[in-house]
């Protein structure tokens, strides 16, 4: 009986989704409070629906209920548990019943935060509600019919093959996609608003800061999605890399770039007036993005290691791909006048300015990805022909974009709102360029000269200069004020502002990962050899020495596992265990990697090959300077966005508030100077 009960709450929450939409779009006209309430309670409803859904497939696939399709494909007796319960998303239609809980959640928050206030609720959010409810009736669609995951099977098998051997090779499986899933369904809230917005044909000036609230949540978790799938690829597939610009890890990347364009675009919309259809425009992309990823992976169209290879739902996804575009560029078209923008750009040297550079790189490094993952496809549906674009194209035409970006990152900052002095700005850009003079003259006395390295590097001490500056000028001068420690003063500076202080941490994070991967890209090191028991291999300031090698049987699959003795400089780094693993869904054997991480590089032992009596192993060694930072940038990104999204608690009755920047030009360089983020 679970797959017929879970189909029929998969079908409930189909109809309370249309019943919402319904609701929603009527509440959003002139007396339609009672079903705009209506519509708020369907989406605890649809929520509550598909959160028992997908309970009900954990507990098919928990008690190996082989009776249910989805078990019958991804489950085994023999998968830890761990693996079990994660192997819920491990295929297609369980990926998609995924999807429709994450997005069911964002849509009961959003009722939620609606009736909140006493005061009517706008048009424009009634219709983004709407909207919100009709992704929802697309997806329940998928899995109701098409990508149905409780289909029944009679006679039951007594036993699944389990899931994808690779998804079950290493636990970081249950937490790279959930945090993916969180940041690309919850692109669709953005986008309700901004096409609510559009329906409406109103922009209130509230409209910005909410939409950027609710970009900046599925934006982070993206971020850590992104960090998090390059962690996993490093971990597990034993090729001591992380980024390879395969076609589905771009079609996670590309709706990043966008996402963090609007993210940029949106305040100089709340500061100026300005950019109101580039801001539609840019978040209405990363949605389009996310469906085209989807496409891209659900499709079968690519083959990738992290593609699912069914391509039942292809179609049902262009459809409404090109639904969404249509819609869209037509609402673009109509609202165009009335939607033009009040401010104009005072001068080339302003924060302004550095924005729109900003978006028009992001928007360009978006195009080069997407022409790159895209043209394999169009070219063999044009002409007929496999061609593939690797990772020379990608590198060749993104560096320059990111290396102006990463200038940008320090600079942006720094400037100031409508025109800077340039009195004021040779005082803010002095001592960062004199340490990255310094800075750049030292790397190259230290061996640092591949130009690509040496210039990110400089470039990252420039933009830190200018970075630490806008936290040091305001606290010093809130020292001087109010005669505080200077880490008090910098504590009280950082929360008066978390919105400015968080994004500036956010750009921390990101010169880390930029850091990381110009190092390990450039003087990533690697060597692999046939080593004979008891045999010491030297790797530069690195010996190996090949100690044994077992074999182990496991549940769910069997092992060979070799010991080595790793030295560094004549120092005993103790025993790395790399393996391979054999799992009876697949012929191949997979390599797990041991790796000694550290600040300054990592050591990455990967078994290639052995002798069955265990006399010598093939084993590859990889170092790879600075990759922990990647994984550090990222963690600090996502600090950065929660810090900057911490509510302010407020101020006891009667106390004085906190200034706020530019509301009065005294105070101004107390919390914060160059103008509030």
């Amino acid at each position: 009986m679970t797959g017929p009960v879970g189909h029929l709450a998969t079908l409930l929450a189909l109809l309370l989704a249309g019943v919402g939409a319904v609701a929603a779009f009527r509440g959003g006209r002139p007396g339609g409070e009672r079903f705009l309430t209506a519509g708020r309670r369907a989406a605890f409803a649809l929520a509550g629906f598909v959160a028992f859904a997908f309970l009900t497939m954990e507990y098919a696939l928990v008690t190996h209920d082989f009776s249910v399709g989805y078990v019958a494909q991804v489950g085994s007796r023999e998968t830890p548990l761990f693996f079990t319960i994660i192997s819920l998303w491990s295929a297609l239609e369980g990926s998609i019943l995924l999807w429709a809980l994450v997005l069911a959640i964002y849509t009961a928050v959003v009722a939620w935060s609606i009736g909140r206030g006493t005061q009517p609720v706008p048009s424009d959010i009634a219709y983004s509600l709407g909207t919100l409810f009709l992704v929802n009736v697309f997806f329940l669609i998928l899995i109701s019919f098409p990508a149905n995951p409780f289909e029944t099977l009679s006679p039951a098998p007594a036993n699944g093959p389990g899931p994808n051997a690779l998804l079950q090779n290493h636990a970081f499986m249950g937490v790279h996609p959930p945090l993916l899933y969180i940041g690309y369904v919850g692109m669709a809230v953005p986008f309700s608003f901004a096409f609510g917005a559009l329906l409406a044909g109103r922009l209130d000036a509230d409209w910005p800061r909410r939409i950027r609230r609710w970009a900046l949540v599925p934006w982070g978790f993206l971020t850590l999605g992104v960090v998090a799938g390059a962690w996993w690829s490093y971990e597990v597939l034993g090729w001591g890399g992380y980024w390879a610009w395969d076609p589905v890890e771009n079609a996670s990347f590309m709706p990043w770039l966008t996402a963090t364009a609007f993210l940029h675009s949106v305040m100089v919309q709340e500061r100026r007036g300005m950019l109101k259809m580039w801001t539609l425009t840019l978040i209405i992309s990363t949605f389009l993005l996310t469906l085209l990823g989807t496409f891209l992976t659900r499709s079968g169209v690519l083959a990738s290691v992290h593609a699912f290879s069914e391509g039942v739902i292809g179609p049902f996804f262009l459809v409404f791909l090109g639904l969404v575009l249509l819609a869209s560029l037509g609402l673009l078209a109509w609202r165009g006048e009335a939607f033009r923008s009040t401010g104009r750009l005072d001068s080339a040297v302003s924060r302004e300015t550095a924005f729109l550079i900003n978006n028009l790189l992001f928007v360009a490094f978006a195009f080069i990805v997407l022409l790159g993952t895209m043209f394999p496809l169009i070219a063999e549906a044009v002409r007929g022909v496999k061609v593939s674009v690797g990772a020379p194209y990608f590198n060749q035409m993104s560096i320059p974009v990111g290396l102006l970006l990463i200038f940008l990152v320090g600079v942006g900052p720094a400037l100031p709102w409508r025109k800077g002095t340039p009195d004021a700005l040779g005082r803010k850009l002095r001592w960062p360029t004199v340490a990255a003079a310094v800075a750049g003259i030292l790397l190259f006395a230290f061996g640092i000269r591949a130009p690509l390295a040496w210039l990110t590097f400089t470039l990252a001490v420039f933009a830190v200069g200018l970075l630490v500056g806008e936290f040091a000028e305001p606290a010093l001068a809130r020292q001087r004020a109010r005669g505080e420690s200077l880490v008090r003063a910098l504590v009280g500076v950082c929360v008066s502002n978390r919105r400015r202080y968080g994004g500036y941490i956010v750009h921390l994070g990101v010169l880390l990962i930029a850091v990381g991967i110009a190092a390990s890209g450039t003087f990533r090191r690697e060597g692999e050899w046939t080593i004979r028991k008891g045999q010491v291999q030297v790797f530069g300031d690195y010996a190996l020495q090949f100690d044994s090698l077992w074999a182990v049987a496991e549940p769910q699959r069997d092992a060979v596992i070799a010991a080595v003795t790793a030295y560094h400089r004549g120092k005993s780094l103790g025993l790395y265990y790399p393996r391979l693993n054999y799992y009876r869904i697949t012929r191949e054997p997979i390599a797990t990697p041991a790796v000694r991480e550290g600040a300054k590089e990592d050591l990455y032992l990967v078994l290639m090959a052995y002798a069955d009596d265990g006399a010598h192993a093939t084993v590859k060694a990889i170092v790879s300077p600075l990759v922990m930072w990647i994984w550090v940038g990222g963690i600090v990104m996502g600090l950065g966005v929660i810090f900057g999204l911490w509510p302010r608690r407020r101020a006891p009755e009667g106390a004085d508030a906190a200034p706020t920047p530019g509301a009065h030009a005294g105070r101004e360089v107390v919390v914060g100077a160059g103008g509030g983020a």
